[in-house]
């Protein structure tokens, strides 16, 4: 896209006024959306984003702009631009780029832009199909299909320079079902860090099923009484929690200002001896993985948290800088248009040795998370909330009758201590985070968890 010796030129100039540390990052971008609603194809758009990010250091302070503009001059126009809020001029530095090519651990067999849009079409209608058919309650079936192919090439001024390629593709179904008086809905978003081969993996058909009952089920529900009690949360998207009301609070973007509730707590019994969490973003053609990072570090299995005992942070460069630690191949980014910083990829809590049985058993009254919907927490505190999109009563340890509108808050870490029972059958599901650096895809995950004590919120 832009030539090895244009951009040691760049390099050169952006560090002209004293930056200890320059890096470009150089990306092209080709996606595809369709969007259909009750079996009728609403629109079909497909784009193209080309831009060039360039970050200076200097000790602890950073600057970052970006461009469309790829000519020689533009970029060195741009380069001096930034440079100039570092300081006066100082010596001309040369730098020499050397490549390196990355491990792909993440096989792509079929290409999605090389796929026709009746293809896609075809698995959407599907999807819709099944979803409707499902119930008579079922009264709107809305389907996306979404493909991203991202080529990026990275440099910086301690002679990197690689590049990398990232295809992802998700399918989304949404269910609305309703009684003449009410709605409810159920989503289902399945995706992977693979081509249109993802679907010899996803059947469209199970997902659709499963939206659709998620939306009957809760239209048919009671309100959840509100309280203290044990919660079990199931496994896959109920991950969420973790990664929202945790993860994000072991984050270097948080930790290395001091604004987490984890920081300078390395080594300490921050959770249950129960849990083990782990973010890995080598995990194979996994939603959130990648072969390296917004910076160029590859990727790696970053244990968070082992038995309890807080092991590690998520660290990009500059963070890693601000603690005096190396980075961990954590620094993303939604796109050019965004500096990157530390941010999750595959963020789950590990298996544990107890069976969901035992876990439902255990509970003499209580709440069965079966799907985690949205919600919002400060780092900062830990505070959370998150509601709870299909959940159920648990009574003398059996799963009762369906409750709706209920929540979850606490705090994150409070939370992690009194998690005291964990399943075995750890499963995954996708989603979109958003934070300082834009939106990027993340997957979450857990097996079956208890809770012993959280509030929960409904009538």
């Amino acid at each position: 896209m832009i030539s090895k010796y244009i951009l040691q030129e760049v390099l050169s100039k952006a560090l002209l006024n004293g930056g200890d540390f320059a890096e470009i990052f150089v990306e092209d971008t080709i996606s595809n959306t369709i969007n259909m609603l009750n079996d009728k194809i609403e629109n079909a758009i497909s784009g193209r984003d080309f831009g060039i990010g360039i970050r200076i250091f200097k000790g602890l302070r950073c600057v970052y702009a970006y461009t469309n503009d790829k000519s020689r001059e533009g970029l060195l126009e741009v380069a001096y631009k930034i440079s100039n809020a570092l300081g006066e001029i100082n010596e001309k530095k040369e730098i020499n780029l050397t490549g390196r090519i990355n491990s792909n651990i993440h096989p792509i067999i079929h290409v999605p832009s090389s796929i026709e849009n009746a293809e896609k079409v075809n698995i959407m209608k599907q999807a819709y199909t099944a979803a409707k058919e499902y119930s008579s309650e079922i009264i709107q079936v809305a389907v996306y299909y979404t493909d991203v192919d991202q080529k990026v090439i990275i440099a910086n001024s301690q002679g990197l320079l690689t590049e990398d390629r990232r295809i992802r593709t998700r399918l989304g179904i949404n269910s609305i079902a309703s009684s003449g008086k009410e709605n409810q809905t159920g989503f289902e978003g399945p995706g992977r860090r693979m081509g249109f081969e993802m679907f010899e993996f996803i059947d469209p058909v199970l997902y659709a099923r499963k939206a659709s009952q998620t939306a009957v089920t809760m239209l048919h529900a009671d309100y959840c009484p509100a309280g203290k009690m044990a919660v079990a949360i199931d496994n896959g998207f109920g991950g969420v929690l973790f990664h929202e009301a945790c993860g994000h609070s072991l984050e270097a973007t948080s930790v290395a200002k001091g604004n987490s509730v984890f920081t300078g707590k390395l080594g300490q019994k921050i959770a249950s001896e129960k849990v083990t969490a782990i973010d890995d973003g080598t995990m194979p053609n996994l939603w959130g993985s990648l072969n390296i990072d917004d910076e160029g570090t590859p990727t790696r299995r970053n244990i968070l948290i082992e038995k309890g005992i807080l092991k590690g942070y998520m660290i990009d460069k500059l963070n890693g800088r601000r603690m005096n630690m190396a980075p961990t191949g954590s620094s993303r980014r939604e796109s050019y248009k965004f500096a990157p910083t530390s941010r999750m990829t595959n963020t789950f809590i590990a298996t544990g040795e107890d069976s969901n049985n035992d876990i439902i058993a255990s509970i003499n009254k209580g709440l069965y998370a079966k799907k985690m919907g949205g919600g919002s927490v400060n780092p900062v505190t830990g505070e959370f909330n998150f509601a709870v999109a299909e959940g159920y009563i648990v009574k003398d340890g059996k799963i009762d009758k369906p409750v709706r509108g209920s929540t979850l808050t606490g705090k994150g870490d409070e939370v992690l201590m009194n998690i005291d029972m964990v399943g075995k059958d750890m499963q995954q599901g996708q989603g979109m985070c958003g934070s300082i650096s834009g939106n990027i895809p993340t997957n979450v995950g857990q097996p079956m968890i208890r809770i012993s004590e959280i509030i929960v919120g409904g009538r």
